[in-house]
């Protein structure tokens, strides 16, 4: 009896309808994914990767909004996380495949299919522990994150003065590594931290419009190698943590 009141309420709470804003931003943001999906097979990598970066800010838009306007519901974290896995983890994996990955043959479509898994397999874990896991870190690399360090790599090969597809062993690698990052157990720091968004000191400020700057001046440059630096702090951090604890156990005494 209780689950058919369940299973009504739902439908009762669908038949009222959704929440228009935040749902179309996150429909933006999948639009914006599958259009990667579609300029990478036309070969436009520089303007496919482009669109991954405007995915993000979307996806990064929508939880927002949703919160300010007290707009959020079961219906729109679903349909974040579906958007998510188009447009962060197919996109990027075909992204790859077709720019750098294809000249492998069967090791190269394997690499793009583990990015693709292992990115659903992050969006999966954080669904299930995203009432469990503090607000302040991401359990492993956030396929966001991962998405855009893939579109940076493009975009510097050919503000480098690349030309046309890359056969690099070096991106095979980086792929690996991408997904091995994103279901691994290091913690991440979470822009999505309350207390980002709380009062700060000045210095904060000037120190945020510095690194506009220098992003404006050079984004292809600067996004990569903020990407790669956001990549390399958790397992940095982990190391330390590690070393933190090893220095704890020797001073503290053993029991007799």
């Amino acid at each position: 009896m209780n689950k058919q009141v369940s299973r009504s309420d739902k439908r009762e709470n669908l038949r009222k309808g959704v929440y228009l804003l935040p749902n179309l931003i996150t429909s933006g943001s999948m639009f914006a994914g599958f259009y990667v999906i579609i300029a990478s097979t036309d070969g436009n990598f520089v303007r496919a990767a482009w669109f991954i970066l405007l995915s993000a800010i979307l996806d990064g838009l929508d939880g927002k909004v949703a919160r300010l306007t007290g707009t959020t519901s079961k219906f729109g974290v679903e349909l974040d996380s579906l958007a998510d896995v188009i447009a962060f983890g197919v996109a990027p994996g075909v992204l790859m495949y077709a720019w750098a990955l294809k000249p492998f043959g069967k090791l190269g479509w394997l690499a793009a299919f583990l990015y693709v898994v292992c990115g659903a397999l992050r969006l999966a874990r954080f669904n299930v522990q995203v009432s469990t896991v503090e607000s302040k870190r991401f359990v492993g690399l956030p396929i966001p994150a991962a998405a855009c360090i893939v579109a940076t790599c493009v975009l510097l090969f050919y503000e480098l003065g690349g030309t046309g597809t890359i056969k690099k062993f070096s991106v095979v690698l980086l792929v690996f590594l991408l997904a091995y990052l994103m279901i691994s157990n290091i913690k991440y720091l979470s822009l999505k931290d309350p207390d980002l968004f709380k009062r700060q000191p000045f210095t904060m400020l000037v120190g945020a419009i510095i690194i506009l700057i220098v992003i404006v001046a050079q984004p292809e440059i600067m996004l990569f190698v903020i990407g790669m630096l956001y990549m390399v702090s958790g397992p940095v951090s982990y190391l330390f943590k590690r070393r933190r604890q090893k220095q704890a156990e020797k001073i503290t005494p053993a029991e007799p």
